[in-house]
């Protein structure tokens, strides 16, 4: 398809954002393969230099690699958001062209030659902080995508990266078609007792949105979620419980339907091997090639640590939790899919405060306008609604970023409601980067911003639970990472370069305000009465903070010793597959046991489809640096203007120019130290009690 008539290369060429109205499936595979040609005509002029420098070589290629990010940006997104058979098949036929693309770029002899030439000539010291940085990434990326192997091993690396980008997706989309494939109707209302109105209403109308009557029950999680915490049937939660935690499995109500089974295996095989062809003894190691971390001693020391710190307090939690199922609810034999249920309602008879209580002083515009207020008052920056050219649903939103003066600084979309062919959870992607052409032009920083809360009905606003607040937030500081850079090398800008063990810094640092009585001033708001929320409300709700804070720590120590431990040891004589190595993480860490027709592994897709791979650890290793960080908050005023500019200036505006401890060091004057963290999360007050 000619340049002319493709929505996508038209909208590029101009500068514009993508126009998704005109955008169709076909037009992907074209656009893709545009760009990419692109490069390689790029590549082929600027290497003739016989020195090579800046100017002449990586500028160029920056340039001309911004546009197929920006191209695939928009295929993967429309990917997730906007899930089609047809759309799922363009993607498929697009992501071997991009595999095989990064995989030949990362191989590349002569641009290989011309980076280590660059870095190692006088000119080198001439360059930017973030341009070296950028040239000493590409070097240690290279040597990563085997240029140092020889042909036939380059090919096996290049056939194991574009076999495990296929299986990737197949996962992904595994977990997608299970989770859509499975509903429950309820005839009779008096079966969902205890479920609040609002997650019926929405019960009852996904049934007349599908021609059925009664209440349709879905795996989605505004509709799951709502059932495991309220529904007082036992027997209907242990229902939806089986089927959610076997989604895409051999075991449950459709099962061997979307089986996943297969491809764990071989994915954690094919990522062994890939390790091993460049030279690391195993697949977690060469995962933190790229992180703070260094090895996976490191990873699984810490996580172990806190493991001692929090598992007996975890455990002591849930006997608690038992004793009080069986004499206050009779429920004896306290089951999985009893606990968030239990959890519930112990939660309101200690500190008389529940997420459905807090809905109504949550919606959805009144928390949007208090971000924005909260980044306002911390950053300096204000955020304007504003009309995109296009979206690909009616409900998307789009806002642009501006500084004192009126200066746009970025965009993004918002993209915030649950619905049929969207991938579920909560994320954010790039769309455009920053970025500094050599004409002079600077190319402004453009985001996507994902979650999946319940829609707004005709005579009722989205209202979000106070955890859900906290989601947005916290997505919303990845955004303001990527957005708020001030780097203009496209590599290293915002979010890109960025060790991924620190890529959760902002993120975990903006849920701090969530729970500040000045903050919620204006995130909160009845969507009734209006007002904020009240005192006596706050303070319960600040009281039952930490509410399980031990079983909720051992959870996430869960998932990530059992990524850490699988991508160690598969493929090694101690490997005995990836079961039973969550088998025995539970009897480490685990505060109560899983059924076992359990198949948790065969949905993580953040470790099977996603980037976190031998990375999940990142969540919590992110959350010692971003409590730390807002520690200095709490010393200084949560609002501290001074404070606030200084979290800007370093690890928001340098992006990935520089390492992320050193950032971390310039905004906090020291290593970080994990005594906040605890403290946040009443560990360390816990223990003190425990040996009191």
């Amino acid at each position: 398809m000619p340049t002319a008539t493709n929505p996508l290369l038209k909208q590029l060429d101009a500068g514009l954002l993508p126009d998704f109205a005109a955008l169709t499936a076909e037009d992907f595979l074209p656009a893709l393969q545009h760009t990419i040609d692109a490069v390689e005509q790029t590549l082929a002029e600027v290497l003739q230099a016989n020195t090579p420098s800046w100017a002449q070589v990586f500028q160029p290629l920056e340039q001309t690699l911004d546009r197929v990010d920006q191209v695939w940006a928009v295929i993967s997104h429309i990917n997730g958001v906007a899930n089609t058979e047809a759309v799922r098949e363009a993607y498929g036929q697009c992501q071997p062209l991009i595999t095989e693309f990064s995989t030949r770029l990362g191989q590349h002899r002569g641009l290989f030659e011309a980076c280590e030439k660059l870095v190692k000539s006088d000119a080198f010291t001439q360059l930017s902080t973030a341009q070296q940085k950028s040239l000493q990434n590409r070097l240690r990326d290279f040597r990563l995508a085997g240029i140092d192997l020889p042909e036939a091993e380059q090919q096996r690396y290049a056939a194991i990266r574009q076999r495990l980008a296929e299986l990737n997706n197949q996962f992904s989309n595994n977990v997608l078609d299970a989770t859509e494939a499975y509903s429950h109707v309820v005839a009779d209302k008096t079966a969902l007792s205890g479920l609040p109105q609002a997650a019926m209403d929405a019960a009852q109308r996904a049934a007349e949105a599908k021609s059925q009557s009664g209440y349709l029950l879905t795996l989605d999680i505004p509709s799951y979620l709502p059932m495991m915490q309220y529904c007082d049937n036992r027997a209907l939660r242990e229902t939806l419980y089986k089927a959610y935690v076997t989604r895409a499995s051999e075991q449950g109500p459709n099962a061997g339907e979307f089986d996943n089974s297969p491809l764990i295996d071989e994915i954690l095989s094919l990522r062994a091997e890939l390790a091993a062809l460049l030279g690391f003894e195993n697949y977690a190691e060469l995962s933190l090639a790229t992180k703070m971390a260094e090895h996976s001693h490191d990873v699984t020391g810490f996580l172990d640590d806190l493991a001692a710190r929090t598992v007996s307090i975890a455990r002591q939690e849930f006997t608690e939790l038992e004793a009080f199922a069986n004499r206050e609810l009779g429920l004896a034999n306290l089951q999985a899919w009893d606990v968030a249920y239990a959890a519930e309602k112990l939660r309101e008879q200690a500190f008389a405060i529940s997420q459905e209580q807090l809905r109504p002083y949550f919606p959805a515009d009144r928390v949007i306008e208090g971000l924005f207020e909260v980044v306002r008052r911390l950053f300096k920056v204000s955020i304007k609604a504003a009309e995109p050219p296009s979206s690909w649903h009616q409900d998307v939103r789009f806002y642009s970023v501006q500084d004192e003066q009126g200066n746009t600084l970025a965009q993004f979309y918002f993209d915030l409601f649950a619905r049929e062919g969207k991938r579920g959870g909560a994320w954010m992607a790039d769309c455009k980067a920053r970025l500094r052409f050599d004409d002079g032009d600077l190319q402004l920083p453009v985001a996507f911003l994902t979650c999946n809360f319940t829609p707004p009905a005709p005579d009722l606003p989205s209202l979000l639970t106070h955890n859900e607040v906290t989601t947005l937030f916290h997505e919303f500081g990845h955004g303001l990472h990527h957005m708020l850079t001030e780097i203009e090398t496209a590599s290293v800008a915002g979010i890109s370069g960025v060790a991924w063990d620190a890529v959760e810094l902002p993120s975990q640092f903006m849920e701090n305000w969530c729970w500040e009585k000045e903050a919620l001033q204006f995130i909160s708001g009845h969507y009734q009465r209006g007002g904020a929320l009240p005192d006596d409300m706050l303070e319960k709700m600040l009281a039952a903070r930490n509410f399980h804070s031990a079983m909720q720590m051992v959870r996430q120590l869960e998932f990530g010793l059992f990524d850490m431990r699988i991508h160690r040891d598969a493929g090694s004589q101690q490997w005995q597959g990836a079961a039973q190595t969550l088998a025995a993480v539970r009897e480490q860490v685990a505060a109560y046991p899983a059924p076992d027709y359990n198949r948790f592994q065969h949905s993580f897709a953040h470790i099977f489809a996603g980037g976190y791979a031998a990375g999940y650890y990142s969540y919590k290793w992110a959350e010692v640096l971003s409590a730390d960080a807002y520690s200095l908050f709490e010393e200084q005023g949560i609002f501290d203007s001074a404070t606030g500019q200084r979290f800007r200036s370093t690890v928001l505006a340098r992006g990935g120019s520089e390492e992320p401890a050193a950032l971390f060091r310039q905004f906090r004057g020291r290593d970080a130290d994990i005594a906040a963290l605890l403290r946040h999360s009443g560990i360390a007050l816990e223990q003190e009690q425990a040996t009191a």
